[in-house]
């Protein structure tokens, strides 16, 4: 049984912030949440931007996301993305409005920082983003590789964007993703 969680909001940090032994916990809860299906480059994908924590009254880990900056290309121009990633909740501590809460605090960051928000969903996570609004991209989406733009059929329909500074994205024109180590989004 889960130690009750307190009703604070989730503390954000960015990854700098985060000490050794934080950086471990939160790999640990991942690995945990993803039944170990939970690679090096996914852990690295989340590095580098904002993170919200939950902890229970013990002080332990129980839920975490984080909000990386990616450039995606829309139409002709390169949108700064506040891109959702390693976002997971201690499967004892499942069901209990834990996702929700670092999820609200991501999408704070994400609406008053980004162009917009975008992640890819796994097939447990799906039902959250769409609970909170955020909408499958019904476009095409793309990488940008070594030898040009690259399509990413896999990704469609996976693919879930949030609407911020940006304005509303139009499906008619794909989305190119930077392209980076491991799977591209």
């Amino acid at each position: 049984m889960t130690a009750p969680v307190s009703a604070a909001a989730p503390r954000t940090a960015h990854t700098a912030d985060l000490t050794p032994a934080e950086l471990h916990a939160i790999r640990a809860l991942l690995d945990d949440a993803f039944d170990g299906d939970f690679s090096d480059e996914d852990f690295e994908h989340g590095l580098g931007g904002m993170h919200a924590l939950v902890h229970d009254d013990a002080g332990l880990l129980v839920a975490h996301g984080s909000v990386v900056m990616r450039r995606v290309r829309h139409r002709d121009r390169w949108l700064r993305v506040g891109y959702v990633e390693a976002v997971a909740v201690r499967p004892d501590a499942r069901r209990t409005g834990l996702g929700g809460r670092v999820m609200a605090e991501l999408e704070r960051i994400v609406d008053r920082a980004y162009d917009a928000g975008m992640l890819s969903a796994s097939d447990e996570g799906a039902a959250l983003y769409a609970a909170r609004g955020w909408q499958v991209w019904s476009g095409r989406v793309c990488g940008l590789g070594l030898d040009g733009v690259v399509h990413l059929p896999d990704e469609e329909g996976g693919t879930f964007v949030r609407t911020a500074l940006a304005g509303p994205l139009e499906p008619a024109f794909e989305l190119v993703f930077d392209w980076r180590d491991g799977d591209v989004l």
